[in-house]
């Protein structure tokens, strides 16, 4: 049994909070209190992330196969899911297997044409290569706003508003997770699977307006077409992981879909 590392809180049904690549269960902490007054809320690290074991092979599919396995061996039967980007696909496709009771997707990835799949992984891959060399400078960089607005906009709408110490984890997560390139490498085969079953349950897609990294304009509009029966949500002034964007909003999103399965 593969034990992944996991922040555990707040009372009421379960919620599963998953993260997207070079992430952590951290990057749910703007909302995680406010999540928890209503649920009893997950939040994981994914194999190779975090605080969590790497997978021998790591891939989309078997990140998604990992989390199927925490929620069996936590009792967990079809829990709330929410994701973020490579974690937005994952919460689907577990969705797509019978396995939620809602799902909530911010800027999930396999949206995109080739060209955008391809912008996310070489922008990516080139942030956290560009990390590893100015590592022993970071800290200072990363305390200025101006700082964080250049190493960081691919993921926050307002870089030059979250703090020094969040810039600086956010950026050693991708930097140091062992996960980070194996996983990256894999959008290539990364597929939402069976999108018909997930008429069945709440599907909510949110996308950020000031998401650069999996464009808003373009991948939101397909994800509209693909998912047809889904709640489709635009967050204003959001960037590609909206929580220290608009906490507020992020959080009420998915306090609805609790609302929405009781109907």
């Amino acid at each position: 049994m593969r034990v992944l590392n996991h922040h555990r809180v707040g009372s009421g049904e379960p919620l599963v909070l998953v993260h997207g690549v070079g992430s952590r269960w951290q990057v749910w902490e703007p909302v995680i209190d406010r999540l928890a007054e209503s649920f009893e809320v997950y939040a994981v690290d994914l194999p190779g992330f975090g605080e969590s074991e790497p997978l021998a092979h790591t891939t989309v599919d078997q990140l998604t196969d990992a989390l199927a396995a925490f929620l069996a061996e936590n009792g967990l039967d079809t829990p709330h899911l929410a994701g973020n980007s490579m974690g937005g696909l994952i919460v689907l496709n577990l969705a797509a297997r019978g396995l939620a009771r809602s799902v909530t997707a911010f800027s999930p990835i396999g949206f995109w044409a080739t060209a955008g799949r391809a912008w996310c992984q070489q922008s990516l891959g080139m942030s956290a290569k560009l990390g590893r060399t100015l590592r022993p400078t970071l800290r200072s960089i990363l305390d200025t706003p101006a700082g964080r607005t250049a190493f960081l906009s691919l993921v926050f709408g307002k870089a030059w508003a979250v703090s020094g110490d969040v810039a600086l984890a956010t950026a050693l997560g991708a930097i140091d997770s062992p996960g980070f390139a194996p996983a990256l490498a894999s959008f290539d085969r990364a597929r939402l699977q069976d999108s018909g079953r997930l008429a069945n349950i709440p599907v909510t897609v949110a996308w950020g307006s000031r998401d650069v990294l999996l464009t808003y304009a373009t991948q939101s509009r397909r994800a509209r077409v693909r998912l047809p029966e889904a709640q489709h949500l635009t967050l204003p002034g959001s960037g590609h992981t909206p929580f220290y964007d608009d906490p507020e909003r992020c959080a009420q999103i998915i306090l609805g879909q609790q609302i929405a399965a009781d109907r």
